[in-house]
């Protein structure tokens, strides 16, 4: 396995096992030199705290971008997740232009929306700056509300195998190459990962807990991509990062009082057993 330098930008909630919190230590697991470049910081992430404190670095980024210009340092692949402004997309586009080593993969996972809706403070502004985002990365991994955004297809709770294609579509028309569609369910028991990768639509399907866990898109898209950069199939990776991700909330269930986050730590072992065996 070549050992990679993998650049993820996304911010640093300080409590709560999501964005880089999780995207260090998985990716590292993986083998991988892991540079972080954080969007922010804050004191936890925004889902059911309150009060909890906000640090925007919009104005570092450019001038950390510019001191690894400066030094030559260049990435073999660039993880993007939760980017706080359109002006902060802008300068991750300017720094994939230029911090780029040769033969880079770019990977973005859109986190902007769920369940139907954005996030709170995104608008069609940010959704139209990361559709420019996204037509440009090797690989994107939306789950079905940010596809939605993305290619202005209504919203189904409900929907079938023909609804998931068309979306597809339109993904692919709108400029996306690789997709990896998340949080696919045809049935109540399950859910699972669709991955287009040219013509080859595949399906993947594990066991649906009723629970939802803070932080487990992150804990996948981190999954994924460390699982690909170690020369992994896409579907390979979306089938691991899946099966670690279920895992994960398994073991985080039994315990109420953990609600805020996800127990990946414990079961980081079988993520490394899972890279090595798969």
């Amino acid at each position: 396995m070549d050992y990679k330098r993998v650049l993820t930008v996304q911010d640093i909630s300080c409590l709560g096992q999501c964005s880089l919190t999780v995207a260090l230590p998985i990716l590292s697991a993986a083998g991988h030199e892991t540079v972080i470049l954080p969007s922010a910081v804050l004191s936890t992430h925004t889902g059911g705290f309150t009060g909890y404190t906000f640090r925007d670095l919009t104005e570092d980024l450019p001038k950390i971008s510019a001191h690894w210009q400066k030094e030559g340092i260049r990435f073999q692949a660039i993880y993007t997740g939760y980017l706080g402004s359109a002006e902060q997309i802008a300068i991750v586009q300017e720094i994939s232009k230029r911090c780029a080593a040769e033969g880079c993969r770019t990977i973005v996972d859109p986190a902007m929306a769920d369940n139907g809706k954005l996030y709170p403070d995104f608008d069609m502004a940010f959704v139209e700056q990361m559709k420019r985002l996204t037509c440009q990365a090797d690989v994107i991994l939306p789950n079905i509300t940010e596809a939605c955004m993305l290619t202005g297809m209504p919203y189904k709770e409900q929907y079938d195998e023909a609804y998931i294609r068309k979306l597809l579509d339109l993904l692919r028309t709108a400029g996306a190459r690789t997709i990896v569609l998340t949080g696919v369910s045809f049935s109540a028991d399950t859910t699972g990962v669709v991955v287009l990768e040219g013509d080859d639509f595949r399906y993947y399907s594990h066991k649906r807990y009723a629970r939802g866990c803070h932080g487990t898109g992150d804990v996948y898209a981190s999954a994924f991509v460390g699982a690909l950069l170690q020369g992994k199939s896409t579907y390979d990776a979306a089938r691991i990062a899946a099966d670690y991700t279920l895992r994960c909330i398994e073991v985080t269930i039994p315990d109420p009082d953990h609600w805020y986050g996800v127990k990946f730590e414990p079961v980081l072992g079988e993520y490394i057993r899972m890279l090595e065996t798969n």
